[in-house]
């Protein structure tokens, strides 16, 4: 586990960011390769690894259900998800 990467879901973050994603995303593709920053000749498949990671993170987190919080998630989640 990445130590550097906090948790963000509620409650322990309320308003998460983009770039909380990113930079959580990031800190996981660093860790599973071993690369702070890739060479050249795998850049493209680090920076593609850093989107899916990112894209996957925000698919859990508007999928996620918080007790407490309603049933279906936040009441933002929610209106989103009705659009």
């Amino acid at each position: 586990m990445c130590r550097s990467i906090k948790t963000l879901r509620e409650p322990f973050t309320p308003q998460v960011t983009d770039a909380d994603v990113e930079a959580a995303a990031l800190q996981y593709v660093r860790k599973i390769s071993g690369f702070r920053a890739p060479a050249a000749h795998n850049a493209a498949a680090f920076d593609a690894a850093v989107a899916a990671v990112a894209e996957a993170t925000r698919t859990l987190l508007d999928q996620l259900v918080v007790r407490g919080a309603g049933g279906s998630g936040t009441p933002d989640r929610q209106a989103a998800a009705s659009h």
